[in-house]
C-alpha cells in the first residue's frame, strides 16, 4: 500500500465505496494561499486533530488513547478494509500526522494525498462546500495499536546516551541550533543530544513531496546508517512530514517521539 496517492488516482476512485476520504486541516493553521477555504473534496469527511489527541495531557498533540480513537473512528463509520486517503487545505502539512495515527491504531491501507487541496482544485476535480460530517451509520472498528511506531521520553533519554537510534529533529536550523525562539515564548530552542536537524520544509516543493531522488540527497547521511529513525519537531505534527518522506526511500524502522522537543525540554530543565 504507497502512503501517497495522486490526484489523479483519487479522481479516478472517488466514488468507490472502499475509499474513505478525510480533510485533516489544522484548523488556524494556513501554510497555502492557493487553497478555497470554503471547499473540500467531495464526499470528504473532516478529521479534527483537536479532538484526536490526549485532552488530559499538557502536551499539545499528544496521541489519544487507543479506545478512544477507535470509538471516535466507528462514529465516523470508518471500517478497517477501507482504504483511508487524507488531505489537508496547505497541500501537506497536517495530513501526515493522521496518516501516522491510522498506522499507530493498526490500520495499513492509509495514505496521504500528494499535494493536497490545492492541487486538487487546480485540476478542477470535484469539490463540494464545506459542510459537518453528515449522519452516519456506526461501524464496528477496531484498533490494533501498533507500539513500535511511537517512542516516549525515557526511550529518547537512554537513546541520547547510547545513540543506539537516529532522532531527526524536523524544526527549522535556528531552533534547532537555539540561535531562534521557539513559538512557545516559555520554552527555551535547542536540541536533544546526538539528534540531527532535517527542516521539514526541505522535504516539500509547493505542497507535494518532493521527487525521491532529491529525497535522497536531502537524506544521504541518513542512508548511510543502518539504525531505528526517530522523528521529532516541536510538538508531533510536522515530524510527521519527515517520516512520510523517509517512508518513500528508507527501509529502516521509524517512530515518532510524540512528545518531542516540547516534553524533551520540559523535562530535562527547570523551567
Amino acid at each position: 500500500m504507497s502512503s501517497i496517492v495522486t490526484a489523479d488516482w483519487l479522481n479516478d476512485n472517488l466514488n468507490n465505496p472502499d475509499v474513505i476520504i478525510l480533510d485533516a486541516t489544522f484548523k488556524g493553521v494556513n501554510k497555502s494561499e492557493k487553497s478555497d477555504k470554503n471547499k473540500q473534496i467531495k464526499n470528504a469527511l473532516f478529521f479534527d486533530l483537536n479532538h484526536f489527541k490526549n485532552q488530559e495531557s499538557n502536551l499539545s498533540n499528544t496521541y489519544p488513547k487507543p479506545d478512544f480513537f477507535e470509538k471516535e473512528i466507528q462514529k465516523l463509520g470508518i471500517k478497517n478494509h477501507q482504504h483511508i486517503v487524507i488531505y489537508d487545505e496547505n497541500g501537506i502539512y497536517s495530513a501526515p500526522r493522521v496518516w501516522w495515527l491510522f498506522r499507530l491504531m493498526g490500520h495499513q491501507k492509509v495514505s496521504v494525498l500528494n499535494g493536497g487541496l490545492p492541487n486538487w482544485i487546480n485540476k478542477g476535480f470535484p469539490t463540494e462546500k464545506k459542510t459537518r460530517n453528515q449522519k452516519i451509520t456506526i461501524s464496528n472498528y477496531r484498533v490494533n495499536f501498533t507500539s513500535d511506531l511511537i517512542v516516549d521520553y525515557n526511550y529518547v533519554k537512554k537513546n541520547s546516551l547510547k545513540n543506539e537510534a537516529l532522532l531527526i529533529d524536523a524544526r527549522s536550523e535556528g531552533r534547532f541550533n537555539g540561535t531562534t525562539p521557539e513559538p512557545r515564548k516559555e520554552l527555551p530552542s535547542g536540541k536533544i543530544p546526538n539528534s540531527i536537524n532535517i527542516p521539514y520544509q526541505k522535504v516539500l516543493e509547493n505542497g507535494f513531496l518532493k521527487p525521491n531522488n532529491t529525497l535522497k540527497s536531502i537524506f544521504k547521511d541518513v542512508l548511510k546508517q543502518d539504525k531505528k529513525l526517530i522523528f521529532s519537531c516541536g510538538s508531533g505534527i510536522t515530524a510527521c512530514i519527515n517520516l512520510l518522506a523517509s517512508e518513500q526511500i528508507l527501509p529502516n524502522k521509524k517512530a515518532v517521539f510524540d512528545g518531542s522537543w516540547t516534553e524533551w525540554i520540559k523535562k530535562s530543565t527547570t523551567l
